[in-house]
């Protein structure tokens, strides 16, 4: 099971990754967000956890079949059965959009076993059914055909790149309705912190923008505003 402490917790539950991915750049990280996917079920757009990675190549026709997909062995099912509860199963499909990478039955096991939610640059298939469930699911649309129709699961737990994004196990991984954003694992503590600072403060110029004040010395704020930002802080109830 994935524990973080209480603190990174409560941080991880409100941080956003716009927030996140401009830290990020501030260290040189330009490419940690993975576009054009989005929440299967707007109802749980909210998704963090360690990442578990599964490759995905296009598939062999005396490799990929449905009895193979059955077995034990098979590296979609091994990972399925072996990804820790509070992990992040993160998929890349090798750019393969005509089959989904999981299905409602998959992603019920998944579901049952505890994960914090499921991350592919490909499609799902049975959406109408994942749209049901309370597990995070962020995908590139959907697709009728099983994933064996043009793609094959080869390894877990290796450096993948989804949707065009380097992500390596146990990176962090934070979702929410704005995208996806991957943080290096030893950044992880230093760029959530930096991030849900930074969510602080536009919270407090977004207030002042709110009642009409000019953005010139606010947004960015000089240091009056910041002044009265600590101000602000010190007496707010929602911080």
């Amino acid at each position: 099971m994935t524990t973080f402490s209480s603190e990174m917790k409560i941080m991880l539950e409100r941080v956003t990754t716009a927030s996140i991915t401009a830290q990020l750049v501030k260290h040189g990280l330009r490419t940690r967000a993975i576009p054009n996917i989005r929440p299967v079920n707007p109802a749980t757009p909210r998704l963090f956890g360690p990442a578990y990675t599964l490759r995905y190549i296009p598939m062999r026709e005396d490799l990929a079949n449905g009895p193979s997909m059955g077995r034990s062995d098979n590296p979609q099912r091994k990972a399925i059965e072996t990804v820790p509860a509070g992990a992040v199963l993160i998929a890349d499909t090798h750019g393969l959009d005509t089959s989904g990478t999981f299905g409602d039955i998959l992603v019920a096991r998944l579901l049952h076993r505890g994960v914090a939610g499921i991350v592919s640059d490909g499609p799902m298939r049975d959406i109408s059914e994942i749209k049901k469930m309370n597990l995070p699911v962020f995908a590139r649309e959907n697709a009728a055909p099983p994933s064996y129709a043009s793609m094959m699961a080869v390894d877990a737990q290796v450096p993948i790149g989804c949707g065009g994004v380097a992500v390596f196990p146990n990176d962090l991984i934070v979702a929410d309705e704005d995208g996806v954003a991957v943080i290096p694992q030893h950044l992880s503590e230093e760029i959530i912190s930096a991030a849900h600072k930074q969510d602080l403060l536009e919270a407090y110029i977004r207030q002042r923008i709110d009642r009409g004040d000019s953005i010139v010395g606010i947004y960015p704020p000089d240091e009056k505003t910041l002044s009265e930002y600590e101000d602000w802080r010190k007496n707010s109830e929602n911080v």
